[in-house]
């Protein structure tokens, strides 16, 4: 009888991840339809809805658990013979290292976290997802060499299945011809067996169809990437889709993946196919970065879980205090042999943070909902993770159990942090400033004046804009990573300064003005950031409009309107420039756009 009672678990546990990944991939296959209708609204709305898809099965799986059965004490048998009845039940499947997630997540949502162990749940994963293949192959095979390249691109193009056509198909083909001979010299010496291999399925994000491949000659692989744009008829004409540029090599093509940019729409039956695929094109990339870019975080971040375990068993180094200046309302801490930082939310904030931990819990997980444009850093969310106490250090564990005690629990020799964010370790832009030469300051601080405009094209406004905010990345981009004050564009009231009542006020120490709780002044932002004179000239040379409301006013204008910019994951040099004109693209999105 419990044999049966443990199989029936199991298999309702599988049926709740399948109904899961039948939702999952019906909203991600509806992208293409998206995207040729010109649909940005929808397709935001989409990317947001997916996000939640997980944990609301999940809640309904457990619902029906404790509805359905007698649900013991995970100590009893029952439970082992509930894991051993569901590994029967992938060695066939397409997606065994997610049911396996999804049966975790289910059996922590039941018990206590004293039973998450090997025994219980799949701490380490059971199956190999190797030898895993869909029914229809993942990629198709192009070869230059037999059939020239003017039809191999034409091909290319043409097997995407777009029923919206081409603005101009022959444009696009001579653009990417162009663009081929650049990066394959004829004299460039081509292996026999030169080949293309096309990912069937275009990867779709915000505005974008993005077609990913490799050229393979001999033992090398060249990654690429074609993005396809929607014109939507903005210069008056019939409208049509684009060829965007065309992107190759690893370094072009990181920032398209980066951590800071919100999930892919790529609908397939078999992700670890297609993160395989990945893997040797983006060789910094980890298998749960990859496994997140493509919209299935949960299982990223198990993954990631494993590998920070790996490590902790294969270095000696200590738990640090992040370097940088102390923030109001995290402790920020660090292992310097691996490249992340652990976030942990303090117990009090002092003067002048007037917000709770409720609230800066939404503030991160607005920025997982929204669209992130390059310019957040993308966060994974933990609770109850256990520490070795010994690798922490003196300093850190004493800060930690003074500003965050609430959030810490003693179990034997680990230390269990109860909530906690883990994101990308960036170089803080405040200390990159400071021992940087005037080309790497010109260089940041473009990248910080253009990271504030596209998180305005995004609708989100930072609120404060001190430099130790915001992070450089390994590529030199700028991001913002800390988001207490974050609010909506829109919600924000930008006014000038008035004049003061006589001139001698302007020289106090005090405003003479009031402010409201969302009254922002853009004038003040020189006086507050620009203390540097290298700094402030390169800013004011840059980006001045910042200090303008009135630009400010447009920005929120244009959203308002439903008008949503162009912010392009790859330098705006790299557009195609055939026809004599950046393929589609409204002046005013240039200025965002990087």
């Amino acid at each position: 009888m419990a044999w049966i009672e443990a199989k029936q678990i199991a298999e309702a546990i599988l049926d709740g991840f399948e109904r899961h990944y039948r939702l999952f991939r019906g909203i991600t296959a509806g992208a293409k339809a998206r995207f040729e209708a010109a649909d940005w609204a929808a397709a935001q709305m989409a990317a947001r809805e997916r996000i939640s898809y997980y944990d609301t099965r999940v809640a309904e799986t457990v619902a029906l658990l404790r509805r359905e059965f007698h649900l013991r004490d995970p100590s009893d048998i029952l439970w082992r013979r509930v894991k051993i009845e569901y590994l029967r039940l992938l060695p066939l499947h397409h997606q065994p290292e997610l049911a396996e997630t999804y049966y975790n997540s289910v059996f922590c949502r039941l018990f206590d976290r004293r039973y998450y162990n090997n025994s219980y749940i799949f701490v380490w994963p059971m199956l190999s997802t190797e030898h895993l293949e869909a029914e229809i192959p993942i990629f198709r095979p192009y070869y230059p060499a037999r059939d020239g390249f003017p039809r191999v691109v034409a091909r290319i193009l043409g097997d995407l299945g777009f029923t919206r056509p081409f603005r101009d198909r022959r444009r696009d083909i001579r653009c990417l011809l162009h663009a081929i001979r650049e990066r394959f010299p004829r004299n460039r010496v081509l292996h026999q067996n030169f080949q293309l291999a096309v990912l069937r399925e275009p990867f779709y994000r915000n505005k974008a169809a993005y077609v990913i491949g490799k050229a393979i000659n001999g033992a090398d692989q060249i990654p690429f990437i074609i993005p396809i744009l929607n014109d939507e008829g903005q210069d008056g004409g019939p409208g049509g889709l684009y060829v965007d540029t065309l992107l190759s090599g690893e370094d072009e093509i990181a920032d398209v993946f980066s951590f800071s940019r919100a999930y892919f729409m790529v609908d397939t039956e078999v992700p670890a196919a297609v993160v395989d695929f990945l893997r040797p094109l983006l060789r910094h990339k980890t298998k749960a970065e990859l496994y997140t870019a493509i919209g299935l975080q949960k299982f990223g971040k198990a993954e990631f879980y494993r590998d920070f375990l790996k490590h902790l068993r294969y270095s000696g180094d200590e738990f640090m205090i992040a370097p940088g200046i102390r923030g109001m309302v995290m402790c920020v801490f660090t292992l310097p042999s691996f490249p992340f930082v652990f976030k942990v939310i303090k117990d009090r904030f002092p003067p002048p943070k007037e917000m709770t931990r409720e609230v800066v819990m939404e503030k991160y997980q607005l920025v997982k909902l929204h669209d992130r444009v390059g310019r957040m850093a993308d966060s994974w969310e933990y609770s109850h993770v256990a520490f070795p106490r010994a690798r922490f250090s003196p300093v850190l564990l004493e800060l930690l159990e003074r500003e965050c005690a609430e959030s810490l629990e003693q179990d034997g020799d680990q230390l269990i942090i109860k909530h906690l964010y883990i994101e990308r370790r960036m170089s803080p832009l405040n200390l990159y400033l400071h021992t940087a030469d005037e080309e790497d300051i010109r260089h940041a601080i473009s990248e910080y004046g253009l990271a504030i405009k596209q998180l305005a094209a995004a609708n989100i406004f930072p609120g404060d804009f001190l430099f130790k905010n915001f992070g450089v990345t390994r590529q030199g981009r700028v991001v913002f990573y800390d988001y207490d004050e974050l609010c909506y564009l829109t919600e924000c009231q930008f006014r000038e300064i008035p004049p003061a009542p006589y001139p001698e006020m302007e020289m106090g120490e005090e405003v003479w003005y009031t402010a409201g709780p969302n009254d922002v002044f853009p004038e003040e932002f020189e006086t507050f950031l620009l203390t540097d004179p290298r700094i402030r000239k390169v800013f004011r040379e840059m980006h001045s409009e910042l200090f303008d409301p009135l630009w400010w006013r447009a920005r929120q204008a244009h959203i308002r309107a439903g008008y949503l910019e162009d912010v392009f994951p790859y330098p705006i040099e790299r557009r195609f420039t055939c026809s004599g004109l950046l393929a589609g693209a409204p002046a005013e999105t240039r200025t965002t756009a990087g």
